[in-house]
């Protein structure tokens, strides 16, 4: 009972850790290039990009089903994405993906840009500015990210239920396992996981409200 309690917990936690990983790099990379360049389609491009923020979770697991599935990119990936763990990474990635971008974007966009160009007056390339310059200064912003990232990943349901399914010990996340205890009328378990659940968010929430820096 104990370890049953526990899997959808470390389960969630894993996905969540690793889709964070995934959604800082590409967040980070995305937000470099919108904040410092113009180019035809840039509002398409991000519009895009921000879709999944607005979208139904079950209409971004039909879009991933189509693209991952059999019909779609599962015939040349290496490993397969539906009914598995890693479907499950790739759902939260996706619905997660917009906070973190976008809280990146908004602290690149807002660093002075004559300090970029006093660094490059000094010799300094695009990656040394962004290394020494663009990260310190967005040292706050990306810890908000990682941790509003983290915390939407947790707390993915419709997509990785669609993609992933819910599979106990495989891909039966927290909330999954929360909508079947209720389901099957276990309701006192359901509130504990929940109450997990809850306490984890709220601990995130809090550490960012109390983040250095942060207006209070």
């Amino acid at each position: 009972m104990v370890e049953s309690f526990w899997s959808p917990i470390i389960i969630s936690i894993r996905i969540a850790l690793l889709a964070t990983l995934i959604e800082i790099l590409t967040g980070i990379l995305f937000a470099w290039i919108m904040a410092r360049t113009s180019f035809r389609g840039k509002s398409l491009l991000e519009t895009c990009l921000l879709l999944p923020l607005v979208l139904p979770p079950t209409a971004v697991g039909l879009f991933l089903l189509a693209v991952l599935g059999k019909d779609g990119l599962e015939r040349f990936l290496p490993i397969p994405f539906i009914f598995t763990y890693w479907g499950a990474v790739a759902a939260a990635v996706v619905v997660s993906f917009p906070l973190v971008y976008q809280t990146f974007k908004t602290a690149f966009s807002s660093l002075d840009p004559e300090l970029e160009f006093a660094a490059k007056c000094d010799g300094a390339n695009d990656w040394q500015v962004f290394l020494h310059i663009y990260l310190p200064l967005s040292r706050r912003a990306m810890i908000t990210a990682v941790i509003l990232g983290f915390a939407r990943s947790l707390g993915e349901f419709g997509a990785t239920l669609l993609v992933a399914g819910n599979i106990p010990g495989r891909t039966q996340t927290l909330p999954m396992a929360m909508y079947m205890a209720i389901e099957s009328g276990q309701n006192r378990l359901a509130l504990l996981w929940a109450l997990c659940s809850a306490a984890l968010s709220f601990a995130l929430l809090l550490f960012v409200q109390h983040l250095p820096g942060r207006q209070k």
